[in-house]
Formats: structure tokens, C-alpha cells, sequence
């Protein structure tokens, strides 16, 4: 029988933490190999940011991310911060901006992203194989990890950095889990993440490409952000972040003019000369706009789109005059609008979200290492951990700082 393939570690997943965590590792002498099952590598990073990638968030603190122990990732996060990151960037000469909110993009393709990768593993020489998928992991205390592809492999440290449950179409799935459970770690329940919301009101969905500048709240959570209106139900920016918050049976809230005290401007308009109030509601509402750039030109844009006044008008009476409307019915229309509630029916699961909350439990991880307090030489990182981060290039950040913490510790 040959001798097997003998390395210092190996990193299973070649996603961005993977992918990190091997390169990490390799600077520091070790013998390292990097496998993953999919023929593509990087895939994730790829299509991210609209194929630009929104690689790191220059505001990344440990306040962007949701976690049963949300100081978990503290210490990642300090000891490799956004700066770094930039800084590597700007050494292989990727131009990059900022988009809006902290939000870093290469200015021209995601691809630099991942050849940057395969530039820093190929100097830290990282073997990469693939693709190859990894069945059990054999491993007795005080002896090496053992696995057996066409042949046997084993080392001393094993990174596990296979992701979650998000997008299967390029090749996610729950082998991270399996792996942990087969340590006997704990696994917070996973669920869908930054994901848009199905609706089933006719009524909502109609609204199809109507879109609002808005505050979503969830309880004491809120994001000033964009909501769009889709044939499912609801997405856009604000609406992925509050779903990282949401559990089946809550509500929602969408404050869809957060600019404006509408009820006051309607009170004040209707108690005035102006010859207005004698419209109907539903043009009176259509007075309203807001200044939008467009191509460096400022225009005026209406502030309620048709779309959405004709769901109003399934709601409420809006072909009477502002005149003859009374103040209670005025703040039951505005009400809606400044407080437009709903309860998800669900959203649209793995298949859409970005990223995946839950996965291996803080609890049973090292926040300086990442390594496993009952099972030496094992790691966890990246979306594989009960991590998740916000929209905006916060969990490729955490890929970054976990993957750094495991690669220089394994």
C-alpha cells in the first residue's frame, strides 16, 4: 500500500476563507493543501457584487454581525482588519471604489479578485487539488486526520472552510456540519440569510418594480436602505439585511417615506388655500417628489409611483377630495405608508440568499485561533461558523479574519 500524502494542514473549501486560510498558513512554512469538490473555484467570490466584488467593508466591526455570542468575532476582526485586506489589494494593483456605506468594489471584474488568491497561494506554495470531494475524516486523539480521495491523505491541523447552505447552484452543501456533528460539536440550526421575502397578497405583489428609498424595521432593528417590490413579494438592499433578523410569524415594518411626515403635510395642505385639497387623494398624493441624480442631472421623481397608489385604492377610499377626507382617515392611509406592516409568508430560501446564518457553534471554537476547544488541530471558519455578517461586504471580511486566525495557528 503507497504511503499517503503527508502535509502540516489542509484546508478543505476553496472559497474565500479556505482559499485565505491555506495561503496564511503557507507563509509560515508549512506544507499546505488546498482541496474542494467543484471544477470552478471561487465562485462565490465571482459572482458577488454584480461580478465586481464587494470584497471587504472599511466599516467592519463586531456591531455588523449576528451570532449567538455576538463578540465571538472580535478578536478576528482585530487582528486582521479591512486595512490589511486593502492593502494586499492595492499590492497586486486592483483598482477599487467606494460604492456607498463603507461598501469596497474592484472597479473592474471580480476575476482579480481570485487570480490575486491564486497569485498568494502559488508564492506560499499551496497545492491545490481539485476537484475532489472528501468523504469521513479519520482521526484518533495525538494522531493525524486522515481521509481518502483516489488515495490516502493525512496531516497534523484540518481547516474546515466548506461555507453553508447558500446558493447550491455553485456547489454549496452541509459537509461543514456533517463534519462537526461527527466531532460531536454543536451546530446552531441553519437557516437562509440575506434573502428576499415571499409574499402571497396579490394585492403587494402587483407592485412589481415599484421601489422605495425606506427604513425596514424588525423589532428594534432598522436599515435605511432600498425595498423593491418583485413578483414574489419583497427584496433590495434594506429588505436582504432584516432577514438575517427574521423568524417565521413576525412582522415586518417598512416606513416607505421616512423623509416625510405625510399625515402632517396632508393636515397642513387640507387646513390651507391652496387649491389642491379639492383633488382626489389619489392625485394629491401624487404631488410629492424627490430629487434624483441622474447622469450628473438632478430630476424630480414622484415619491409614490402608480403602482402603488392603485394598491392603496384596494385599501382605501382615494377618489374622495383631501376636502372631504377626515383626519382619521387621513392617518389610516398615512399609517400604511409611514408604517407599512406585513408578515412574510416565508422567504425565498437557500437558492437566493446570500449567505447562510447559523453553523458551527461559537461556543465550541477558540475566538483567537478558531481552532476547537475538544478536538485539537480542527477548524472552523468562515460561513461555516455562527457568523454572519451584513450586506455590504462584511462576511467576505470575516472570510478574510477568520481564515488569517486559523491559517496562522494550525
Amino acid at each position: 500500500m503507497p504511503r499517503p500524502s503527508s502535509f502540516d494542514s489542509i484546508v478543505i473549501g476553496a472559497g474565500a476563507a479556505g482559499f485565505f486560510a491555506a495561503i496564511e498558513a503557507g507563509k509560515t512554512g508549512k506544507r499546505i493543501l488546498l482541496i474542494d469538490h467543484s471544477s470552478q473555484i471561487g465562485e462565490k467570490i465571482r459572482i458577488s457584487g454584480g461580478g465586481r466584488c464587494n470584497f471587504t467593508n472599511v466599516n467592519a466591526s463586531h456591531e455588523n454581525y449576528l451570532s449567538e455570542n455576538p463578540n465571538f468575532c472580535r478578536s478576528a476582526l482585530s487582528q486582521y482588519p479591512p486595512e490589511k485586506f486593502i492593502e494586499l489589494v492595492k499590492k497586486h494593483k486592483i483598482k477599487f471604489h467606494e460604492k456607498k456605506l463603507g461598501q469596497l468594489f474592484c472597479d473592474d471584474s471580480s476575476k482579480e479578485i481570485i487570480e490575486m488568491l491564486y497569485a498568494e497561494a502559488e508564492l506560499a506554495g499551496v497545492e491545490l487539488y481539485n476537484p475532489y470531494s472528501v468523504g469521513k475524516i479519520h482521526y484518533q486523539p495525538d494522531e493525524k486526520y486522515r481521509f481518502k480521495i483516489d488515495h490516502m491523505f493525512e496531516s497534523k491541523s484540518l481547516i474546515i472552510a466548506t461555507g453553508g447552505l447558500s446558493i447550491p447552484l455553485i456547489g454549496a452543501s452541509d459537509f461543514g456540519y456533517r463534519i462537526a456533528k461527527q466531532f460531536g460539536l454543536n451546530v446552531i440550526e441553519p437557516r437562509p440569510a440575506l434573502v428576499p421575502f415571499v409574499i402571497k397578497e396579490e394585492a403587494i405583489r402587483n407592485m412589481t418594480g415599484t421601489s422605495f428609498d425606506s427604513i425596514t424595521q424588525h423589532k428594534k432593528t432598522k436599515f435605511r436602505e432600498n425595498v423593491l417590490f418583485t413578483h414574489k413579494g419583497l427584496s433590495g438592499p434594506a429588505i436582504l439585511q432584516i432577514s438575517s433578523y427574521w423568524k417565521e410569524g413576525e412582522e415586518i415594518t417598512i416606513n416607505l417615506c421616512p423623509d416625510l411626515d405625510l399625515l402632517k403635510e396632508l393636515q397642513t395642505l387640507k387646513a390651507s388655500k391652496d387649491t389642491t385639497k379639492k383633488q382626489k387623494l389619489k392625485n394629491v398624493l401624487k404631488i410629492f417628489e424627490y430629487p434624483e441624480n441622474l447622469n450628473n442631472k438632478i430630476t424630480r421623481k414622484n415619491i409614490f409611483p402608480d403602482k402603488f397608489i392603485e394598491y392603496l385604492e384596494t385599501k382605501f377610499d382615494l377618489e374622495k377630495t383631501l376636502a372631504e377626507s377626515s383626519d382619521k382617515e387621513l392617518e389610516k392611509i398615512t399609517n400604511s405608508i409611514n408604517k407599512f406592516s406585513f408578515i412574510p409568508d416565508g422567504t425565498e430560501g437557500y437558492t437566493k440568499a446570500e449567505v447562510t446564518r447559523g453553523g458551527v457553534d461559537t461556543k465550541e471554537l477558540d475566538s483567537k485561533t478558531m481552532e476547537c476547544k475538544k478536538v485539537p488541530g480542527l477548524f472552523f471558519i468562515g460561513e461555516a461558523v455562527d457568523v454572519t455578517g451584513w450586506l455590504g461586504g462584511y462576511n467576505f471580511q470575516w472570510a478574510w479574519a477568520s481564515g488569517y486566525l486559523a491559517g496562522h495557528n494550525c
